[in-house]
């Protein structure tokens, strides 16, 4: 794993046990989509966002340590990424994602800047 990059201590607003599904997903330069899964298990804390037409219907894996804030008032959840960044991400792989720690390791690798 990398660091901090699956747990959701710097993220203003964020509230333990809290569910984020159906939050909207704000990147830094605009909408990216909305909250389809989320998990809070202890240093394995992610969300799967479904990016709906904005690329082609796929879905993204963004690690808690991506989140900055949320705001459970206008259910929105700002991510510290840009539009491009998640677009580029690894091809999620919800099979793999769960069996596979080295395929994990390759979004924490990705979205700590070991691959931007």
């Amino acid at each position: 794993m990398t660091g901090g990059m699956w747990g959701y201590e710097g993220a203003e607003g964020y509230t333990a046990g809290a569910d984020l599904t159906g939050y909207r997903v704000e990147a830094a330069d605009g909408h990216i989509g909305k909250v389809d899964r989320h998990n809070q298990e202890t240093d394995a804390s992610y969300l799967v966002v479904d990016t709906g037409p904005w690329i082609f219907g796929r879905e993204v894996l963004l690690p808690a340590g991506t989140v900055n804030r949320v705001d459970h008032e206008e259910r929105t959840v700002h991510v510290n990424r840009t539009k491009d960044e998640v677009k580029n991400s690894p091809e999620y792989d919800k099979d793999r994602h769960y069996d596979d720690p080295a395929y994990r390791d390759q979004f924490g690798g990705y979205y700590s800047g070991g691959a931007l």
